[in-house]
C-alpha cells in the first residue's frame, strides 16, 4: 500500500523544482500557464478532469473526442488511469492510450503536469515544420495541437530532488493525425511502490513508453522499455534528434528506427 511522505519532504526542503538547461529548450514545444494550460492537482496517481476536444483525434483508427492527462506518464482516452506499476503492451483489458513515459510519478513531491488544446498558429506552423521535416512524403499541415507535459515530476517514495521532464503532442489536419513525444531531461525510471530504489528513482520495474490500441492486437514499444535502458531515450529517436520520437497515430506508423536502436521483440509494427 502506498503512503505519501510528502508533508515530511517538504518540511526538510527536499523538493526543489528545477528548470532545464537553457540549450535543450527547442526539444520541447512551449508550456506553462503563461501559455494557458491547465495544470493537474497535486495528488499521488492523479488525473486531470475529462477533456472533450474540439475536433476529433484519431488513434489506431478510432477517432477519440476527449481524453484524460494522467499524472502517471500516460494520455488515455477511453478512462483515467491510475495505475502506477506499467504493465508491457498489449494490454488485456483494451485500454487504449499514448505512454511517453509511464511510471510511478507523484507530482505532490515535486514537478507539475501541464496540458492544453491549442489552435495557436506559431505552434501550429512549428508542428508542421518538424513534421514535414520527418515525412516529406506525407502532405500534412496541423489546423489543431493537444500539448501534455511533465515537468520536472518526482517518482513516488523519493528522497531525492530527481525529476523527469517529457512531453506528448498530438496533432491532426483532420484526416491524418500525429504524435510527437519529446524528453527532455530523464533522472528516474521508477518508483518506490514499483520496486525502486527510494535514493535513485532506479530498479524494479522500470518505466514503459509506448502505444496500445485497445484492440489487444496493435501495440508498440519504444525500445528500453521496462528496461534500465530506458534512462536513456533523451539520447534516442527515429527521426534522428536525440530525445524525440515521431509517429502516425490515424493508420499507425513508425518512421524508420535509425539501425543503432534495436527494435523491442513482440511488437506488433508497421513501418514506413
Amino acid at each position: 500500500m502506498k503512503f505519501s511522505i510528502a508533508f515530511l519532504l517538504l518540511m526538510m526542503g527536499a523538493v526543489v523544482g528545477v528548470q532545464p538547461p537553457r540549450e535543450k529548450a527547442s526539444l520541447l514545444y512551449p508550456y506553462g500557464l503563461a501559455q494557458g494550460d491547465q495544470k493537474n492537482p497535486k495528488l499521488d496517481d492523479g488525473t486531470s478532469k475529462k477533456v472533450s476536444l474540439a475536433v476529433p483525434f484519431t488513434f489506431y483508427s478510432k477517432e477519440y473526442r476527449s481524453l484524460y492527462v494522467n499524472n502517471n506518464g500516460v494520455v488515455s482516452f477511453d478512462a483515467q488511469v491510475n495505475q502506477y506499476t506499467p504493465d508491457p503492451f498489449p494490454l488485456a483489458d483494451g485500454r487504449p492510450f499514448v505512454a511517453p513515459y509511464w511510471a510511478d510519478v507523484d507530482n505532490v513531491l515535486g514537478g507539475d503536469v501541464f496540458y492544453r488544446e491549442t489552435t495557436d498558429p506559431t505552434l501550429l506552423a512549428r508542428i508542421t515544420e518538424n513534421i514535414n521535416q520527418y515525412l516529406p512524403k506525407i502532405p500534412f499541415t496541423a489546423t489543431w495541437a493537444f500539448v501534455a507535459t511533465w515537468d520536472h515530476v518526482a517518482y513516488y517514495g523519493s528522497t531525492t530532488n530527481k525529476g523527469n521532464t517529457f512531453q506528448a503532442t498530438l496533432t491532426t489536419d483532420t484526416k491524418k493525425s500525429f504524435i510527437i513525444l519529446n524528453y527532455w531531461d530523464i533522472q528516474w525510471t521508477t518508483g518506490a511502490a514499483s520496486d525502486g530504489d527510494a535514493e535513485t528513482g532506479l530498479g524494479g520495474t522500470p518505466a514503459h513508453a509506448g502505444f496500445n490500441s485497445g484492440d489487444d492486437t496493435n501495440f508498440y514499444n519504444i525500445p528500453g522499455s521496462q528496461t534500465d535502458a530506458i534512462i536513456n531515450i533523451t539520447q534516442t529517436s527515429n527521426v534522428n534528434v536525440p530525445g524525440r520520437w515521431v509517429f502516425q497515430a490515424d493508420d499507425f506508423k513508425v518512421p524508420g528506427v535509425p539501425p543503432e536502436v534495436p527494435k523491442v521483440p513482440e511488437s506488433n509494427n508497421c513501418w514506413l
